[in-house]
C-alpha cells in the first residue's frame, strides 16, 4: 500500500489491518510511514463516526 484511502470506511478497514497484521507496532508508526498526523487521522476518522481504541489498537464505531 502506497498511501491510505481518504474514504473513512476503507481507511479504517486498511489501518485497523496494518496494526492488527502487526506491520506496524503503534498508530504513530503507521502515520509516520504514511506522512500522515495521528491527531488528524483520528480527528477526520472521529467525525466520521469511528473512535480510536487504544488499549485494543483499534479504530471503533462510536
Amino acid at each position: 500500500m502506497d498511501q491510505l484511502p481518504n474514504n473513512p470506511a476503507i481507511l479504517v478497514s486498511a489501518v485497523n489491518m496494518l496494526l492488527r497484521d502487526e506491520e506496524f507496532d503503534s498508530l504513530e508508526a503507521l502515520c509516520y510511514n504514511f506522512n500522515r498526523d495521528p491527531q488528524q487521522l483520528q480527528a477526520y476518522l472521529l467525525q466520521n463516526g469511528y473512535t480510536y481504541d487504544l488499549a485494543q489498537q483499534q479504530f471503533k464505531l462510536i
